[in-house]
């Protein structure tokens, strides 16, 4: 029998693009997530056959046996773990879902295959304590890493924890600490592309970063220039704030943003009163539009995540739940990698 493959915390179906990356045969046989607009993400890409909108703490024993379930892919909420959050950590009531799959995971006879993502920080957490106990209680054999799609080739970092674990033959590399780099695989930092390999033409000026940013924000901005092969994590904030939720992309090169930058700061600095007229204003918005700044569009982040190109959102989602949709969801090249290594004879 292929992997039949239950996909819980579904989202817009990363999951479900990562093992399809890694050529396994089997199926999905069910995807479950409470999010409406990302449950109906799923259901465009792939039908709405086998994707349920479930509170994962009413699965049951008995339903993940009648599917036959021998692989479970899931990305419990980061929320309790994040650094932003208040790290409530299990008391957090978005674990309870991870609480009831600790007790669940055991007295599921069929489950062979699991592997689980969340942020950096959940290694140190009591969730992934108990994570650990319910998977040795099952006789598991399990890996930890802390990896970023950097080391995958892909310009964008996003540093998250990732568990594979397994029933029969171990693993054929050592346990018994974290691995940040895939073991004896892939190249690290090798031919990562160019941002602007992924960067759409003509993109609608609807993306164009707004005056109000550029006029108080823009000197707090991760500013990425065509050349460039790096690009800031971006979380669901992106857009609605302005720093530390993911890069601004400009046409220019480096030297030209400088050199335009040096600009505006010579203006700043000539002001002495600090009192800017309507004028210094002015030249200041007109040096900046030349920057021609503008956020990366829902579809260039989406390749940033390894998305394949026939990814698409339904017509009705709009860019803020987009963008909201794709902070919360995983990259595909990583998990497939790990999928390919959970599965390795």
């Amino acid at each position: 029998m292929g992997f039949r493959v239950l996909e819980l915390f579904s989202g817009i179906g990363g999951m479900h693009y990562a093992f399809k990356y890694a050529q396994l045969d089997g199926e999905i046989v069910a995807a479950m997530d409470v999010n409406t607009v990302a449950n109906a993400v799923y259901a465009h890409n792939y039908g709405n056959n086998f994707v349920k909108t479930r509170n994962i703490q009413s699965l049951s024993v008995k339903e993940v046996g009648k599917l036959q379930a021998n692989m479970l892919l899931m990305s419990p909420p980061c929320q309790p773990h994040t650094r932003q959050g208040l790290q409530k950590d299990t008391e957090d009531k978005r674990s309870d879902a991870l609480t009831h799959l600790c007790g669940l995971i055991p007295e599921c006879q069929n489950l062979q295959y699991i592997l689980m993502e969340n942020v950096k920080g959940f290694e140190s957490s009591q969730a992934r304590n108990q994570f650990i106990e319910a998977l040795e209680r099952s006789e598991f054999h399990w890996r930890e890493f802390i990896l970023t799609p950097t080391q995958f080739n892909v310009p964008n970092t996003r540093y998250r924890y990732y568990c594979i674990a397994r029933k029969g033959a171990d693993f054929p590399f050592a346990g018994a600490k974290i691995w940040e780099a895939m073991p004896g695989g892939i190249a690290q930092n090798q031919n990562l592309s160019q941002i602007s390999e992924i960067v759409e033409e003509n993109v609608s000026s609807d993306f164009l970063v707004p005056d109000d940013v550029l006029t108080k924000r823009v000197l707090v901005m991760d500013i990425i220039h065509p050349a460039q092969s790096r690009s800031m994590c971006f979380t669901k904030g992106y857009t609605h704030y302005t720093e530390g939720t993911g890069s601004a992309y400009t046409p220019l090169s480096e030297e030209e943003s400088h050199r335009i930058f040096e600009l505006v700061k010579e203006i700043d600095t000539n002001n002495h009163d600090g009192v800017k007229s309507e004028k210094i204003l002015e030249q200041r918005l007109d040096l900046l539009h030349q920057v021609k700044l503008r956020y990366f569009t829902p579809q260039e982040v989406a390749r940033l995540m390894s998305f394949p190109e026939d990814f698409e959102f339904p017509p009705e989602t709009t860019n803020r739940q987009k963008y909201r949709l794709l902070g919360n969801s995983i990259n595909v090249k990583v998990v497939g990698e790990l999928i390919k290594l959970l599965t390795i004879k």
